[in-house]
Parts: C-alpha cells; sequence; structure tokens
C-alpha cells in the first residue's frame, strides 16, 4: 500500500492509499480518482515528503491502536471471509437462499456498484484481506 498527497484542479489538497503506484495510475487514468470537496477527477500527485526514521531518532511514545487496525480485528473476528464469493454471497442473503450474517471479501467496482443498484447494501473496507496482503 502507498498513500500519496493529491491536489485536484481546483487546488484543494487530499489524501488517499493505494495498492500501488501502477493502481494509481490506472484508477486515475480511468477517472476514478476524485476530489472529496468539489468531485473533479482531474486529480495530480503533489509534492510529498518521504517519512524517514534512522537508528538515532528518539523512539515514538506507545500508541493507542489504530482506527483502521481497531477496525480491521472486529471485521475479522464478526465476520466471515468469503473471499470471491462475496457478491454471490450477499446476492444469496439478500434473496433469502441463504442465512444472513456479517460478510466481507472481493468485489470488482462493477459488480459492487450492481449490488448497490439492486439494493443490497454493501461499503468497502478500507484494507486489504490479510489472504491478499504479502
Amino acid at each position: 500500500m502507498i498513500r500519496y498527497s493529491l491536489r485536484c484542479r481546483d487546488g484543494h489538497a487530499f489524501e488517499s492509499w493505494f495498492r500501488s503506484g501502477s493502481a494509481y495510475d490506472a484508477l486515475r487514468d480511468a477517472r476514478q480518482v476524485a476530489c472529496p470537496d468539489c468531485n473533479s477527477t482531474e486529480v495530480e500527485k503533489a509534492l510529498m515528503a518521504p517519512r524517514v526514521s534512522g537508528q538515532d531518532a528518539a523512539p515514538e511514545p506507545a500508541k493507542e491502536e489504530h482506527p483502521l487496525a481497531e477496525l480491521r480485528r472486529r471485521v475479522e473476528a464478526q465476520s466471515d471471509y468469503v473471499g470471491a464469493d462475496f457478491v454471490k454471497e450477499a446476492r444469496a442473503m439478500h434473496e433469502g437462499s441463504s442465512a444472513r450474517r456479517a460478510i466481507y471479501g472481493e468485489a470488482r467496482i462493477g459488480e459492487a456498484r450492481k449490488l448497490v443498484e439492486d439494493g443490497i447494501p454493501v461499503a468497502p473496507l478500507p484494507f486489504l484481506p490479510r489472504a491478499k496482503v504479502n
């Protein structure tokens, strides 16, 4: 995962996470990266400084668990991972042919959009399933 500082054509600055630099390029070229302020899809990377730590850097004080880490822990503990069967499972639960339960998995953006259009409540998670993390 990589975080980029971004700027839209109107100068609004924001940040977003991407799987890789090439994933960002593909999403930007497909006009899938939009400014949260004005919804412009004319977005470019902004100048950003890398985060570097050295051996002589002072240790950071202990922090509370990061909210995304807590969300991941709760989703993994309270939901069934269905992987690539997510769309099929979500639709089966909506149609009543499968027991309702909390699930998470993977879906292409078009498939997820179709679920929403069909009235099936889904939402993207801000992390990758552990099976997909290197």
